[in-house]
C-alpha cells in the first residue's frame, strides 16, 4: 500500500458553501430589485430565479436579465443594477468557507501533502472565490472547466491535476459533493475518493465513496491513520 500523498478538492459545497450564498445573494437580488421600483411578489420571483439559474447553469451571467425581460417583454437597466448591486453585496458578506477548512488544509500542507483543486466552475469565478476566502496559497494546482473544456466525471480534469502535482492516482484522495461527479470520475482512473456528506445538496444515501466526511477535518485523521498503517 502507498501513502496518500496528495488531495483534491472539488470547490462549490466541498470548500464554501456555494448554495447557501446563492440563495442569500438571490433574494438580496428580488429585494433590490423591488426597492427600485419593480412590481413583482418576492417569493415568486426568488423561485423564478432559481429555476432560470437551474435551466441556464448556476454560473450564468445573464439570469436577472432573463428574469426583468420575463416580467417587462424588455430589460429594464435601472431594476438590472439595482439586482446585480443587491446580489454582490449580499455574495460577498456570505461566501464563507466551511467550518475547519483553513485548519485542515493548513495540517494537511504542514505534513507535506499536495493540494489541488478541480472544479466545474469558470477559471475567473474559480479563483475569485479562492482569492476571496484567503485560500489560494494552499494550492498547487487549480483546474477549472476552462483548463479542460470538459466537465466531471470526465477523467480529462482529475489527469490534468494529478500531472500537475506529479502523482498517481492510488495516492491521491479526490474530495466532492458530488458523487455522480466527482466519486465516480476519480474513481474510474484509480483515486481513492472521500465524500464531503456536509456540503450535500441532493439527499445522498449511499456515496459510493471509500469515506464520508460529516466535517472535513475527518480527512486529516484519515490520512495520518492510513499513512501510519502503510
Amino acid at each position: 500500500m502507498n501513502p496518500i500523498k496528495g488531495v483534491i478538492f472539488d470547490l462549490d459545497n466541498t470548500l464554501l458553501d456555494f448554495m447557501k450564498m446563492k440563495e442569500f445573494a438571490v433574494k438580496a437580488a428580488v429585494k433590490g430589485m423591488i426597492e427600485a421600483g419593480l412590481m413583482v411578489n418576492e417569493d415568486d420571483s426568488y423561485t423564478e430565479i432559481v429555476t432560470i439559474y437551474e435551466q441556464l447553469g448556476w454560473e450564468n451571467q445573464k439570469v436577472f436579465d432573463v428574469f426583468i425581460e420575463k416580467q417587462l417583454g424588455h430589460v429594464e437597466h435601472k431594476y438590472l443594477a439595482a439586482g446585480i448591486v443587491a446580489y454582490r453585496r449580499a455574495r460577498e458578506a456570505n461566501l464563507m468557507a466551511y467550518p475547519n477548512v483553513n485548519k485542515t488544509l493548513m495540517a494537511l500542507a504542514k505534513s507535506g501533502i499536495k493540494l489541488g483543486v478541480v472544479s466545474d466552475a469558470p477559471s475567473r469565478e474559480a479563483w475569485m472565490r479562492i482569492y476571496y476566502l484567503n485560500l489560494y496559497h494552499f494550492f498547487d494546482v487549480v483546474i477549472t472547466f476552462d483548463d479542460t473544456g470538459e466537465r466531471k466525471p470526465s477523467e480529462k480534469p482529475f489527469k490534468m491535476s494529478l500531472k500537475a502535482l506529479d502523482l498517481a492516482p492510488e495516492d491521491t484522495i479526490m474530495v466532492g459533493d458530488w458523487p455522480e461527479r466527482d466519486v465516480v470520475g476519480a474513481q474510474k482512473i484509480g483515486m481513492k475518493t472521500a465524500f464531503a456528506r456536509y456540503g450535500d445538496t441532493f439527499g445522498t444515501v449511499h456515496s459510493g465513496a471509500d469515506w464520508d466526511l460529516n466535517d472535513i477535518y475527518q480527512l486529516v485523521m484519515i490520512i495520518n491513520e492510513y499513512n501510519g498503517s502503510v
